[in-house]
């Protein structure tokens, strides 16, 4: 008799070749509408999943946990970060979470390395001046902005992303320097040529550029609070490509406001998918709308981890990407 196949709830609709193959190995039930799930869908998804596959858009918490059937033994991600889900409550429930680790890193360190050199050099708003045709010529004071070239750049949180955001730094000249709960092992900082700093107060005030490649927990909610802003340079800049609750956003704005800080990239948003109007309204702060992971490659090859997890956690083995609450 056949192996009876689980039953996987996937909550947005992934890439065609993704979803094909799901239904060729799982019971599997898709998002054809493509918007997020209410909290109801997601209580009814708990209830009749063996495999819940959710994305960031998800939120799974103690509540929705308390109410799944006792056959929902694997959150297989669809994404890297897992501040949406309560993992720890997931785990005392019996309850597998895992992720996509490592398959957004190049993409999301080339989309930060594009707010990197778009903030200072004023891409956004050489793009409108084009668009309402504000353009009458070159004039040797049009549109300064500041290069990047041998300017210090500080990276807080020296992962896979942050590492691959280092390397591409330093090919464009600038000086690698970085805060991190564990400090990197000599033979990657000498490769990198990257300074750690115990002390992110210190590293902060002395940065030109600092991008954000920590995860989001709450030992890091608003870890770049008002009173570590002020620690920062003028005409200093922020990137953000990982979690919009790790900037205290309101104090990012009054800081650029008030000129004590040069301008802010960012890809996440505190409240999103609701922006601040203040961030729509400042020319010093490029706004994107959290596609740092964003290209046809990633997407697919986030789908395969997923079938991946799922797959091994069915068969019997301990899934690749499993996420435990001492990770975070």
């Amino acid at each position: 008799m056949p192996k009876k196949k689980p039953v996987v709830v996937v909550t947005r609709k992934l890439p065609d070749v993704v979803e094909t193959r799901m239904r060729e190995l799982f019971d599997t039930k898709l998002n054809e509408a493509d918007r997020p799930f209410t909290q109801a869908e997601l209580v009814e998804a708990v209830k009749t999943a063996d495999v819940l596959v959710p994305t960031v858009t998800d939120r799974i918490d103690a509540s929705i946990l308390a109410q799944a059937n006792p056959s929902l033994k694997l959150i297989a991600n669809y994404g890297n970060g897992v501040d949406s889900i309560d993992v720890a409550t997931a785990n005392n429930r019996g309850i597998t979470v895992t992720n996509t680790s490592g398959v957004m890193t190049e993409d999301t360190a080339d989309m930060t390395m594009a707010l990197m050199l778009a903030v200072p050099r004023r891409l956004s708003e050489g793009i409108k001046k084009i668009e309402n045709k504000e353009w009458a010529g070159w004039s040797p004071q049009w549109m300064l902005g500041r290069r990047i070239w041998g300017k210090r750049l500080g990276i807080i949180g020296m992962g896979r992303i942050g590492q691959a955001v280092a390397r591409r730094a330093k090919a464009f000249g600038m000086s690698i320097h970085y805060h991190n709960r564990i400090r990197e092992p000599l033979e990657v900082e000498e490769t990198l040529e990257a300074t750690f700093w115990e002390s992110l107060d210190q590293m902060l005030a002395r940065m030109d550029v600092v991008s954000i490649h920590c995860p989001y927990t709450p030992a890091t909610y608003h870890l770049l609070s008002a009173r570590r802003l002020k620690l920062m340079k003028p005409d200093a800049y922020i990137v953000n490509t990982a979690r919009g609750e790790i900037v205290d956003e309101n104090a990012l704005i009054r800081q650029i406001e008030a000129g004590e800080l040069a301008g802010a990239g960012l890809d996440v948003f505190e409240f999103e998918p609701a922006i601040n109007n203040k961030l729509l309204n400042n020319e010093r702060i490029v706004l994107l709308p959290h596609m740092g992971s964003a290209t046809i490659e990633g997407r697919i090859d986030m789908g395969e981890k997923v079938i991946i997890n799922i797959k091994a956690f069915m068969d019997g083995h301990r899934p690749p990407d499993r996420v435990l609450p001492s990770m975070l």
